[in-house]
């Protein structure tokens, strides 16, 4: 039996939700007999009745996946188990995880303190304990390596996919020209070095759209500059067709994080034909290949300077658009749910 611990369908949709909701789908394809596993508080009801779910346990969250999901394994003889969100199982070595970054080690402050004690302390016990990790790009491969002290052999890339937005009705374009920037309001994010740099925009008929909301996790006490201006609209967690909807009328995309372990916002720009300007991070370099414009993310000047140029250049709007549908040929779940299965069977027969 090989289970998959599906805790993520109680979660909202961030970019490790995608993730393991995507390779999710295509795993139960692949392997039929697949099991999936969950507490009660689903909030995906459509896709976990696909899944075919099982509801186990009486707790939820953490203290569900650290009794609950152990207990029921040890009673139905050790299974391997597959974890596609970060955590998993202390008490439980017959297992894959998925370890997406270690944002948490690199930068702790942030994130809110209970987060960084927790992860401190679960991260590097489960993946010593693991069989294998699965991580998102080279980069967060030897982010691990070199901060968890994990063998190069252990850990296995598999990229996040490009998923095709649902289309349906919406607003048109009310807001006119504008920017876009998709993603948690965090520090993380980089949110307020853009805001300085929109801030000396000369255009004032260009606006900045912030899609994303406030996560409990992150540490958000600096984030004040989220204040009045006519320019600047934001818009909090949007549905999944309004985002369609915001990538393909964007005149560009921005994303000056300050780490990623991959970034899934730019590529999804891409596949709807919006140009993009990324943080100058090795992990989007990485995944952004020459289909973007770099910046240097502690530079608001630089910022600035390349949403005028980009703003100002159709030629060059044009050709970082042509780049962008190339690039993304190098994205599919289908590629990534297939080396998962892969390895889930060869594991699943020792």
């Amino acid at each position: 039996m090989i289970v998959i611990n599906a805790r993520f369908l109680t979660q909202k949709l961030t970019g490790v939700q995608r993730f393991a909701i995507e390779i999710s789908k295509l795993l139960k394809a692949k392997i039929p007999s697949i099991q999936f596993i969950a507490p009660a508080n689903i909030i995906h009801t459509d896709l976990a009745k696909s899944l075919d779910v099982k509801i186990i346990g009486k707790h939820t969250g953490v203290f569900w996946e650290q009794y609950d999901l152990p207990v029921y394994l040890y009673q139905h003889k050790k299974p391997l188990l597959i974890n596609l969100c970060n955590v998993a199982p202390l008490l439980y070595t017959h297992q894959i995880i998925t370890i997406h970054d270690v944002a948490f080690l690199v930068n702790p402050s942030w994130f809110n303190k209970k987060f960084v004690a927790f992860y401190k302390f679960l991260i590097p016990r489960i993946a010593k304990r693991s069989e294998l990790i699965f991580t998102v790009s080279n980069f967060s491969k030897q982010e691990i390596i070199k901060y968890l002290n994990i063998d190069n052999d252990k850990i296995k890339v598999v990229y996040n996919g490009i998923s095709e937005l649902p289309e349906g009705q919406h607003k048109q374009n009310e807001f006119g020209k504008y920017v876009l920037v998709v993603g948690s309001i965090d520090q993380r994010k980089n949110i307020h070095m853009l805001l300085k740099a929109f801030n000396t925009i000369k255009d004032k008929s260009l606006k900045l759209l912030i899609a994303g909301d406030v996560s409990a996790i992150f540490n958000n006490k600096n984030n004040e500059t989220l204040k009045n201006n006519e320019q600047i609209t934001f818009l909090g967690r949007v549905d999944d067709i309004t985002l369609r909807a915001l990538y393909s009328n964007a005149l560009i995309f921005v994303y000056p994080s300050l780490y990623e372990g991959f970034g899934i916002p730019p590529l999804e720009a891409m596949y709807y034909n919006c140009p993009t300007i990324v943080s100058d991070i090795d992990s989007l370099k990485e995944v952004c290949g020459e289909a973007s414009l770099f910046v240097d993310p502690y530079s608001s000047d630089d910022i600035a300077q390349k949403i005028e140029l980009l703003a100002n250049d159709e030629p060059l709007r044009t050709e970082l658009i042509k780049k962008g549908s190339e690039n993304i040929k190098r994205y599919s779940w289908e590629k990534s749910a297939a080396i998962f299965a892969d390895v889930i069977n060869k594991l699943n027969q020792n």
